[in-house]
């Protein structure tokens, strides 16, 4: 069982690396092109499973770096995903 979750595509490294991140948040460094590197905020339990799915799409994984999160990762809510409407 894969539990992968891409956060950020394409993202600066310097301004989404933060504490508000759940610990186990990692910053992917691969080359999408010849001359293109990206940087990705990726999520997962395990770095090889990071690795292997980067590896498989793209064949250039340059660097696999821990964030700063500080969040566990049971209790971190992903602020891109709308909140769920309450019934009264």
């Amino acid at each position: 069982m894969i539990t992968l979750n891409i956060l950020k595509e394409n993202c600066d490294p310097k301004k989404e690396n933060n504490s508000a991140l759940p610990y186990n948040a990692y910053l992917v460094q691969y080359k999408a092109g010849e001359d293109e590197t990206r940087w990705d905020l990726t999520m997962a339990y395990k770095m090889s499973e990071i690795f292997d799915h980067y590896y498989d799409k793209y064949k250039s994984v340059l660097a696999i770096v821990q964030s700063e999160g500080r969040v566990s990762p049971k209790l971190w809510n992903d602020p891109s995903k709308p909140q769920p409407k309450k019934k009264k």
